[in-house]
């Protein structure tokens, strides 16, 4: 066993341990950190595997913008920052589907496989996964980008109330009373 197996294996067991307390936290905040511990963890292992440019990116979409993006959303819709007992649920359930789940995916992987070495293909570059990404896949990303956009602004319409309320609508609680002259609102 190499240090790279090692290493790999290391960062394996914080990614799928950093997972298990993102599912397992009741504060929402703390799961929003530990996944960046996850998915931070994944880029270790895809720089271990020497694929540096799918590790830079996983720490530029999905670290710095897809867990901000969640943490944004959190504060904007005003959501239960600390622990919320009336939202959990027993875990047994979800623990067996995912227990079951995993077991059949190995024994699936290990019927199709057996013990046989798989051919890989020469190694990509940059140039190659940018040409690919900018030809064949230049709709998708304009739409998930007008998907996300459309997200960020429903989320801060349904935060915001008062957006779109009507003027002779009920007084909300930052709306104060004018007050007339000579009279002073009570105060003495």
């Amino acid at each position: 066993m190499t240090g790279a197996d090692v290493l790999l294996l290391a960062l394996g067991a914080v990614a799928v341990g950093a997972g298990v307390l993102v599912v397992g936290t009741k504060h929402l905040v703390r799961a929003g950190l530990y996944l960046v511990v996850c998915l931070g963890a994944l880029a270790g292992d895809y720089l271990v595997l020497t694929a540096e440019l799918v590790a830079w990116v996983q720490v530029l979409i999905y670290v710095g913008a897809v867990v901000v993006l969640l943490l944004f959303a959190v504060m904007l819709t005003r959501a239960p920052i600390g622990a919320s007992d009336d939202l959990d649920r027993p875990g047994w359930p979800a623990a067996l589907i995912g227990a079951g789940s995993g077991l059949g995916l190995a024994v699936l992987l290990v019927d199709a496989f057996r013990w046989t070495r798989v051919e890989l293909p020469a190694a990509g570059t940059a140039e190659r996964l940018g040409e690919q990404v900018f030809r064949s896949w230049v709709l998708p990303f304009e739409v998930l980008s007008v998907l996300l956009l459309a997200a960020l602004v429903g989320a801060i319409v349904l935060s915001r109330p008062d957006i779109g309320r009507r003027p002779d609508t009920a007084a909300g609680p930052l709306d104060r009373p004018t007050v007339t002259a000579g009279d002073e609102g009570g105060r003495r």
